[in-house]
């Protein structure tokens, strides 16, 4: 104990040096933290995107590109489905429930998906989360009305009876604009930290009712042109649709359903399990996500050098100290464990002080990250991998403080009592 009060003692007369170091490893430990703490939660915020749904199916191509447009709203289909298609799965005996969705239009750089009343009864995230409305209703018979994401009418400032006009294309800003056929905003769900805060929803019937006077993919011009009145009054069920989810009577069925979307002759379909392609799609981000944890790793060695250095920096200006020591009786080992000690007290008051400034940053950032980013970081107590980094740069610091250790225990030995400088 009196070693260490020692050591103690020799850091405060050299504490400016001392909080630099202390600091510097501060910063290294809170970047380490902060990046495994934004990885461990992007991870599970990417893996609760969508929960419940048991197969996605779309036109064929690929499953990393079906997940991306229809759960991330991320790119295009490349080819729609028919709707008769759709009808013939969803009322299959195995099927228990159906969600289509349409895409393809956009609200100033936010996708636009025209879907049905089951999804908002049956589309889940999270943990079997469902989805709930922040304020006003789903839209019912009306073809124009809109229920926003919560990061959608937060960002654009909307509220419940605004209107509101789509554009034709995903571009952020289109030049072909359903300007004839505006929206009102009649609901506006809860935050999920999901793509869902970055869609605006509208019935299937309002899909196909903005683009009922569209040939080619033009609008039609003069008295081809019809009103929403109009509109309001025709049939409006669907031609086609981009994609749709399946959720089965019993998980048992699954494969055997993926098999028969895939083989089916009707047209060319694929059926995904998103969980499977979740983990596809991860592991081609991993990656990138491991070369930026190498990197703070990097940093955290970087700030664990510099201490090194300042500790083997001072061993020639201390040799005095130490031979006053060795005359009081101490030993070569007491001044190697002393500048061991020395090494430890500044990797705990780092690795303390790192601790504290994730935490600051986290309660500062919380809010903003989670509304900016849908990313959710807890204030909590650090988890037991979080522990084993920490006690891993404490063990590194020891190792680092045995090389002065070893040092100044030969230069004790070698002085003796008189100073060779």
């Amino acid at each position: 104990m009196y070693l260490f009060r020692l050591a103690m003692a020799s850091l405060a007369n050299r504490r400016f040096t001392a909080i630099l170091t202390a600091f510097a490893i501060a910063l290294s430990v809170c970047l380490l933290l902060a990046v495994e703490r934004v990885r461990t939660e992007a991870r599970a915020s990417f893996a609760s995107t969508i929960s419940g749904t048991d197969l996605i199916v779309g036109a064929r191509s690929g499953s990393v590109n079906l997940l991306l447009y229809s759960v991330f709203r991320i790119g295009n289909a490349t080819n729609n489905i028919r709707w008769d298609s759709f009808e013939q799965f969803a009322n299959n005996p195995k099927v228990k429930w159906a969600i289509p969705m349409s895409l393809g239009d956009s609200h100033r750089g936010y996708r636009v998906m025209g879907t049905t009343e089951a999804y908002f009864e049956h589309y889940q995230y999270g943990r079997q989360q469902h989805l709930e409305l922040a304020d006003g209703r789903a839209f019912a018979t009306d073809p124009f009305e809109v229920v926003l994401g919560a990061e959608v009418a937060e960002a654009l400032h909307y509220k419940l009876g605004d209107k509101l006009v789509l554009a034709h294309g995903v571009a952020a800003i289109s030049l072909v604009k359903h300007d004839d056929k505006p929206f009102t905003v009649v609901g506006i769900l809860k935050r999920t930290g999901t793509p869902v805060d970055r869609t605006l929803h509208i019935s299937l019937g309002g899909m196909e009712a903005i683009h009922i006077d569209w040939k080619n993919g033009v609008p039609a011009q003069g008295n081809g042109r019809i009103s929403a009145d109009q509109a309001r009054n025709m049939d409006l069920t669907p031609q086609a649709i981009t994609a749709f989810m399946l959720g089965l009577n019993s998980k048992i069925s699954t494969f055997a359903l993926q098999r028969e979307i895939n083989e089916f002759r009707g047209e060319p379909l694929l059926a995904i399990l998103p969980g499977v392609a979740l983990q596809e799609l991860w592991s081609l981000m991993g990656t990138a996500e491991k070369a930026l944890f190498v990197i703070s790793l990097f940093v955290v060695l970087t700030g664990l050098i510099g201490m090194l250095t300042a500790i083997l920096t001072s061993l020639n200006e201390r040799r005095r100290e130490m031979a006053i020591l060795r005359s009081v009786g101490a030993r070569p080992w007491h001044i190697a464990t002393l500048l061991v000690l020395e090494a430890f007290a500044l990797a705990l008051a780092g690795v303390t002080a790192g601790l504290a400034l994730l935490y600051i940053g986290i309660a500062a950032a919380q809010g903003y990250v989670q509304s900016a980013y849908g990313l959710y970081l807890p204030l909590g107590w650090p988890s037991e991998y979080e522990w084993t980094l920490l006690a891993g740069i404490l063990v590194a610091a020891l190792l680092m403080g045995s090389v002065p250790a070893w040092r100044a225990y030969r230069q004790s030995l070698a002085d003796g009592l008189s100073i060779r400088l």
